[in-house]
């Protein structure tokens, strides 16, 4: 591995936290957004208000402090306006930042690993169980991601009580529309006869960690014969010849997507989580994918 490279895509990181790229055609770009617009007109463009987005999310900045932000570039930059915390909400919360707008280019077969993950709601505090006597909620984060450039090629956001198996279908059936999908590791939260079933009709080879009490006279031939070699081999055998260790791309994912956000969503109810936690990965995709 070359360490100069990998230190220069880090370093180029930083450059794209103040990239002022969207001012090219600003002006152009803002008259053809108010271009019969009735009531009032768009006072930044969209460029403006990913650059904005991205910055909020990044710094974890609360929405009064993001007009405090670009107030101080008003001064530098006298053609971008201050924008109200208000006016920044609405506008960052219309943008469509969906994590697969920021993949990068591929027309070879893949290979996936599958998890979730929790994050804290954490404008809820612990008012939830002390008013109402529950347990504080959580959402949870799928992934389907790429074992080779880490992207995440399919995402959902559920609530805490969405079991991982239920939410499969639609991981599978997303990420194949952006990837040929030839095989997909996951661990034990998803050993069921409806995962085999499902990946073998989508042309998908299971790596599935079997559970303990796993039977080798049930399920389809391929649970079968994995629940035969984990008996046979014992744990560490079987995931050396099956390759277990590539599931660990989405551990992996998980790991760098909440060094960069913390582990905790800023919005308050679901639509506006889900739409936070969309973008996020957006900027995580596009992170990852800076050419050197």
């Amino acid at each position: 591995m070359d360490w100069r490279l990998v230190d220069e895509r880090l370093i180029r990181r930083g450059e794209l936290l103040l990239s002022l790229d969207f001012l090219e055609g600003y002006d152009y770009e803002l008259s053809v957004m108010n271009d019969g617009k009735v009531r009032r007109p768009f006072k930044i463009t969209d460029g403006y208000a990913v650059f904005i987005a991205v910055v909020r999310y990044l710094f974890s900045m609360p929405y009064r402090q993001v007009e405090g932000f670009t107030r101080a570039l008003s001064r530098l930059i006298q053609r971008l306006p201050p924008v109200d915390y208000s006016w920044a909400r609405r506008r960052i919360l219309r943008l469509d930042l969906n994590p697969y707008k920021s993949l990068r280019g591929c027309d070879g077969p893949v290979v996936i690993a599958v998890d979730s993950s929790s994050v804290s709601v954490h404008k809820c505090g612990g008012w939830v169980e002390r008013l109402y006597g529950r347990k504080k909620r959580y959402v949870k984060i799928h992934f389907a991601v790429d074992v080779r450039t880490k992207e995440v090629l399919a995402m959902e956001v559920t609530t805490d009580d969405a079991h991982d198996s239920e939410v499969l279908p639609s991981i599978i059936a997303n990420a194949s529309r952006h990837r040929t999908i030839i095989e997909a590791y996951m661990d034990g939260a998803y050993d069921s006869v409806k995962a085999y079933r499902l990946l073998k009709r989508m042309g998908v080879n299971p790596i599935i960690k079997p559970r303990r009490n796993a039977r080798t006279d049930r399920g389809p031939p391929e649970r079968r014969n994995s629940v035969m070699t984990l008996k046979t081999l014992g744990e560490r055998e079987w995931s050396r010849v099956m390759g277990y260790g590539r599931r660990w791309s989405a551990e992996t994912a998980f790991s760098t997507f909440k060094r960069l956000y913390g582990e905790y969503s800023m919005a308050k109810n679901m639509e506006n989580i889900a739409k936070e936690l969309m973008a996020k990965a957006y900027i995580y995709n596009m992170l990852i994918n800076l050419q050197n």
